[in-house]
């Protein structure tokens, strides 16, 4: 009994060791989650007018942000910058001259957490992009960016290392009271026995250790929340295509259209603003530009291929005319209905906010997870805004005839809109 308590004595304080050193490691991990926290509500909320190290609409925030170091009122500027603007805050005054008087945004929806974590990100992506300077160009490999463990994951992690230390604890308190009361009872006799490490000695060791109903429960225990956490980051993710980028037949930039020449998203996606789809822009649109703007492009002559059409003499063959075999990247189920005009028209969001910064893409991906649980967090955070809003006014008339007692046809609250069956 004595030398199996000497093992497990020895056994659990490498076992403490080990996930004490584990739980700091975490907690040094996850305490980085900060910036990417604040990564993902600058991609989401700021990428439209601002970038860190180039002016947007707005300015450069990384210089921005590395003069400006009083972190209360910038938290108060971004949540509010129109408040400040109207006390006569003398630095939010000094800003609002300096760019000619141009309002930005206001943030009140972002908790003085989620401010302080984009700053940390901007500071710290300003930083690395000072030191990628100082570096110069190595190579040209993309270093996959690290977004850190998963709050889930690390929350899991956290409880089995609490709940392995309490059953550890709680054994060693075992062991000690029976190693009293085998010291306080003379009449039994304890026999150290030599251990010699023979093959049937190890199996014996096993045995007993297997006996031990204690450690088997611990061991049964452990395995069973690694296993269930697995399994439960595994479903959660099942169908979750955050990231996905299939290889498109053109290679159409985003970076290139949306971004440096500032190309409106409706001026292609035209129906993201009347009808429930977006809509993949026809090539004739491409040809508005690409008729005369670089012919010589390879990617370009895919277009004309598609619609049967010689540059030379600027004519169509329809019998050559062929489809683009487009990827769909973004899918939602048949369940879910999603309509583009409700969201873009009537609330007014904007296209980053879904797919993000859509501006800097050379190549489209998904940005947004696109689950249900994504959407019922933006629907509960985001305010409707009914006022000067058509469709709200309409709202709001057939409700006064209600109450009058007047009579209200389906057709009043949009009853024949052809998206309302055929979607």
């Amino acid at each position: 009994m004595r030398s199996f308590s000497l093992i497990f004595k020895q056994f659990s304080r490498s076992v403490l060791l080990i996930v004490g050193f584990a739980f700091w490691g975490f907690s040094a991990v996850y305490a980085q989650t900060d910036a990417a926290k604040g990564e993902a509500i600058f991609k989401s909320k700021c990428t439209a007018c601002h970038k860190i190290d180039q002016v947007l609409t707005g300015p450069a925030l990384g210089p921005q942000l590395t003069e400006e170091t009083d972190d209360k009122y910038l938290i108060k500027w971004i949540q509010n910058n129109q408040a400040l603007i109207a006390a006569k805050n003398p630095k939010a005054l000094a800003i609002f001259n300096k760019f000619e008087q141009k309002g930005m945004t206001t943030f009140t929806d972002l908790s003085d957490a989620d401010v302080g974590n984009v700053i940390t990100y901007i500071r710290a992506d300003w930083k690395q992009i000072q030191d990628d300077k100082a570096k110069g160009p190595v190579g040209g490999t993309t270093v996959a960016e690290d977004k850190g463990p998963s709050e889930l994951a690390v929350a899991g992690l956290i409880g089995v290392v609490i709940l392995a230390f309490i059953i550890i604890l709680v054994l060693n308190k075992a062991t000690g009271s029976l190693e009293k009361i085998l010291a306080n009872n003379k009449d039994i006799v304890i026999v150290e026995e030599e251990q010699v490490v023979t093959v049937d000695k190890k199996a014996e060791l096993l045995k007993k250790i297997l006996k031990n109903k204690k450690l088997v429960f611990f061991i049964l225990v452990c395995g069973t929340i690694a296993m269930g956490s697995w399994g439960w980051v595994t479903l959660w993710n099942t169908n979750v295509h955050t990231g996905y980028q299939p290889v498109q037949p053109i290679k159409y930039s985003h970076e290139l259209h949306a971004g440096t020449m500032k190309i409106d998203c409706q001026y292609c996606h035209s129906g993201a603003y009347k009808s429930k789809n977006a809509s993949i822009p026809s090539l004739n649109v491409c040809m508005n530009c690409h008729k005369v703007v670089k012919t010589e492009s390879p990617e370009i002559h895919k277009i004309y291929d598609a619609l049967g059409y010689d540059p030379k003499t600027q004519k169509y063959d329809s019998t050559a005319a062929k489809p683009i075999q487009w990827v769909r990247v973004h899918n939602l189920p048949d369940l879910a209905y999603f309509n583009h005009s409700q969201h873009v028209k009537v609330a007014g969001i904007k296209c980053q906010a879904c797919h993000g910064p859509i501006q800097t893409m050379k190549e489209v991906y998904q940005y947004s997870p696109l689950t249900m649980k994504w959407c019922i967090q933006c629907h509960k955070r985001t305010e409707v805004n009914g006022k000067g809003n058509a469709y709200y006014d309409s709202i709001l008339a057939a409700h006064d005839k209600i109450k009058k007692g007047e009579k209200v046809t389906a057709a009043v609250l949009g009853g024949i809109e052809c998206g309302k069956c055929h979607y």
